[in-house]
């Protein structure tokens, strides 16, 4: 079990800010935090990290305090057992694939342990090349790797996914879920993509203005009882054209485009770019905002 309460003053685009959480999440478990940007998803991962400093706070991690300040515990972020990718990468630009994951292994740990996370991560024919010759998705992918070297227990996910593009994303989801699995890892992952949390996550708390205002599991939060269907699919609003007294909204989900027919009242709601759920029910779709 990991306990983790949290209380930092913050300065939003927004202007100040107090963050206030108090999150338990189970050994094992893949979860997200998930809000609008300047919410404080990011503070509180660096926090976990021991990056930034709460002003108050515990973290707790099966029994163990890595942060207490009301005793003075503060574990420095190498005494932390966890990985943190960022979305961003941070590879060393200077360094091959293979010396990036040995740059991250401990002292005591045997070279070799960089041989597990190359065969898991398939970098197999990319350990000699450098950062700025890979792809965003191969890059990745070493980001990853290198924050499973020192084989965590937490695993910390900052966005790591949202500069790719969406074939390249659903692979890295496959990867991200197989590494879970595999290590049973404790997962935290901040994501804006609904597809994404929906497939990858357990659980989620909605972070709104530093405070945890939902908990839940992603298709009971982003969902409602009232809409059922054969099937739901979540993408998003690509064009939105009025066809007589009806408008017709195509949505992008995954690699496949759906054209939903929609009220005047309900596409008025609507915009391009925005995130939806198509569900079909009894073979007449119908879309929700979410």
């Amino acid at each position: 079990m990991i306990r983790i309460n949290l209380e930092k003053q913050l300065h939003s685009s927004g202007g100040e800010m107090q963050l206030q959480v108090a999150l338990q999440i189970k050994q094992g478990e893949f979860v997200t935090i998930y809000g609008e940007s300047g919410a404080g998803k990011t503070s509180i991962l660096r926090m976990l990290a021991g990056l930034l400093q709460p002003e108050r706070g515990l973290v707790e991690v099966n029994g163990k305090k890595w942060l207490d300040t009301a005793n003075g515990t503060n574990l420095k972020p190498q005494q932390r057992k966890l990985g943190y990718v960022f979305q961003d990468y941070a590879l060393f630009p200077n360094m091959t694939v293979r010396e990036n994951l040995l740059f991250a292994l401990e002292k005591h740990q045997p070279k070799d342990s960089v041989n597990e996370v190359v065969e898991l991560m398939e970098l197999n024919d990319m350990q000699h090349r450098y950062p700025a010759t890979l792809s965003g998705g191969q890059r990745q992918r070493v980001a990853l790797g290198r924050a499973l070297v020192q084989k965590p227990e937490f695993l910390l996910l900052d966005e790591p996914l949202s500069a790719l593009d969406e074939s390249m994303r659903a692979r890295l989801q496959d990867y991200i879920l197989k590494v879970h699995q595999t290590f049973n890892l404790t997962t935290i992952l901040v994501s804006h993509d609904v597809s994404e949390i929906l497939r990858m996550s357990e659980r989620m708390f909605v972070l709104k203005e530093g405070k945890i205002v939902q908990v839940g599991a992603p298709d009971a939060i982003f969902s409602d009882d009232s809409i059922s269907g054969k099937f739901r699919l979540v993408g998003t609003i690509t064009k939105i054209q009025q066809n007589g007294v009806v408008y017709i909204i195509s949505v992008l989900a995954g690699v496949n485009l759906i054209k939903v027919v929609a009220t005047a009242e309900e596409a008025a709601t609507m915009a391009t770019g925005d995130k939806v759920m198509v569900v079909s029910k009894a073979f007449n779709p119908l879309i929700k905002k979410l």
